[in-house]
């Protein structure tokens, strides 16, 4: 697993994305929504998949912390725990198994941060001010800029040898065309000379 952020993976050390167990707790939501009472009323019908797919929907439209921790535990009931992991990055959920399904989220996309940023819930993606979620924006915009610095160096050099090549092609049908040419008027003086020989004798 490669290094994040100039951190090795799986050292406990502080660094720009930190452990989940280590980042200060944010405030608790008063009120649960109508999503988040729908879903754990689908939870205690046994219904795992649909309370995943009416957070995943509620949280598609608006940022929910508690819609989002229960998302987790949907996902970490499940056995999904890369899926978890994503959902609890950008929540306040402490523990040994927070920490567990983070890493597991890591490691199902290779610290990339642009892929890891895309897994995340769009609300949380354009949530403000959550100090793991911000680094890790932060990091995939990077990413995001090398790769469209180094599209345009790729494009001229594709272009170049595009161009090159076309060159070589053209100048060596000419030549062909030429040799062609002096080939064909070579065979017609050397067959009109063959006919006057026989039209005119002697």
């Amino acid at each position: 697993m490669q290094a994040l952020c100039g951190i090795p993976h799986q050292t406990g050390h502080p660094g720009i994305l930190l452990r989940v167990s280590e980042e200060p707790p944010e405030q608790p939501v008063d009120a649960s929504s109508g999503a988040v009472t729908r879903a754990r009323a689908d939870l205690a019908a046994g219904r795992e998949w649909k309370a995943r797919e009416r957070l995943v929907g509620h949280l598609a439209q608006e940022y929910d912390a508690e819609a989002l921790e229960l998302l987790g535990e949907v996902h970490h009931a499940m056995r999904d725990l890369p899926a978890a992991g994503a959902a609890w990055f950008g929540t306040a959920r402490r523990g040994k198994d927070v920490d567990e399904a983070v890493d597991a989220w890591r490691e199902r996309y290779g610290d990339h941060f642009a892929q890891m940023w895309s897994s995340l819930p769009r609300s949380v993606r354009e949530l403000e001010g959550n100090k793991r979620v911000d680094a890790l924006r932060r990091r995939a915009e990077q990413v995001g800029a090398r790769g469209a610095a180094g599209a345009p160096g790729t494009g001229s050099g594709s272009s170049a040898s595009g161009d090159d090549s076309g060159d070589g092609g053209t100048d060596a049908a000419t030549i062909i065309a030429l040799a062609l040419g002096v080939l064909f008027v070579a065979c017609a003086v050397v067959g009109l000379v063959t006919v006057l020989g026989w039209l005119v004798p002697g």
